[in-house]
């Protein structure tokens, strides 16, 4: 059995998963959430705002990111979203949120060895997973965040009607933190500001994974970058785009972690600390950078080919761990 914790307390984790189910579908009468759909599809998102400093942690979710899962619930209310490749050559986003946190986000899924080290860079925040294999566990008890997996006493995840086990549970996240943590949360490290000079006209820039796609499509008139998923739109829940303002392919190490999953699959390990090259997309344009993180606790710095911090767009920044070849 994998067992699941909540705060320090740890239990089975089928008994966990199905008190969660259990309270879930009795508490929001098998939907998605406040506010959600009554075909059971999550609903649009009710979002808060903060300008005010830090308040409390920023909100990490590990979402789901398989054809069945989409569309993706919340994530364009995320200040951040990471992008990280998982077992059998697919992929799986951690969004971040500090600034909007919306009524729903989801598809939840498990967590990852490397998430620990990702989420390094932010101060305790507060991590919602579905679950994580059983020997992972020990390590999340001991990293610095707030681990909120569903649990006995919590109704901050639902199960949609209309989808398949396990690309239906979400998160709530005003069930977890009251209220946006503010900008001043977002440690990762980046600038943001006026573009440098140079980069290169792109109108499109893709990203492969062994079996999964990432393309971003410049849209001049939304000054934004359109994201397409396997080939197809990124839509979201209510079908608009997936649209950041930033996307950053940051190249890193991938090895084999120490952790397997139930088919035997390794799961791979991105070294977020360390150094090495990006492209930072932007403005319809892209910009050669380097990228530095000396340790776990510091956040992310892009430099220009001459040293100096390269800026991001105001907006949403994708990040796609890419192996460094």
């Amino acid at each position: 059995m994998v067992r699941m914790r909540r705060g320090t307390r740890r239990g089975r984790y089928a008994a966990l998963l199905t008190a969660a189910v259990a309270v879930s579908l009795a508490a929001a009468g098998c939907t998605a959430g406040p506010g959600a759909r009554q075909d059971g599809r999550a609903p649009e998102p009710e979002r808060s705002h903060s300008a005010a400093p830090a308040s409390g942690p920023v909100l990490a979710v590990k979402v789901d990111n398989v054809r069945a899962a989409r569309p993706q619930t919340g994530l364009e209310a995320a200040d951040v979203v990471y992008a990280e490749p998982v077992e059998a050559g697919l992929s799986r986003l951690m969004a971040i949120y500090a600034t909007e946190l919306p009524a729903s986000v989801g598809p939840v899924r498990s967590a990852r060895e490397s998430d620990l080290e990702l989420l390094g860079q932010f101060d305790r925040p507060v991590l919602a997973f579905s679950g994580a294999q059983s020997k992972l566990l020990p390590l999340i008890d001991k990293a610095p965040l707030r681990a909120e997996p569903p649990g006995e006493d919590s109704d901050a995840y639902v199960r949609a009607a209309d989808r398949q086990a396990p690309h239906n549970l979400y998160l709530r996240p005003g069930k977890l933190l009251p209220e946006p943590s503010g900008k001043a949360a977002l440690t990762a490290g980046f600038t943001y500001g006026k573009a440098p000079a140079g980069g290169r006209a792109e109108s499109s820039h893709t990203v492969r994974y062994p079996a999964a796609g990432f393309t971003f499509t410049w849209s001049g008139s939304r000054d934004r970058w359109l994201v397409s998923l396997d080939g197809d739109p990124a839509r979201t829940a209510d079908g608009g785009r997936l649209a950041p303002a930033t996307v950053v392919v940051q190249h890193v190490k991938v090895r084999e972690s120490e952790f397997r999953d139930f088919r035997g699959s390794n799961s791979p390990y991105v070294e977020s600390v360390g150094s090495g090259r990006a492209e930072v997309l932007r403005d319809g344009r892209a910009y050669d950078a380097a990228w530095k993180r000396g340790a776990a606790a510091d956040g992310t710095t892009f430099t220009t080919r001459d040293g100096k911090p390269l800026n991001f767009a105001e907006g949403q920044v994708w990040v796609v761990f890419a192996g460094d070849s």
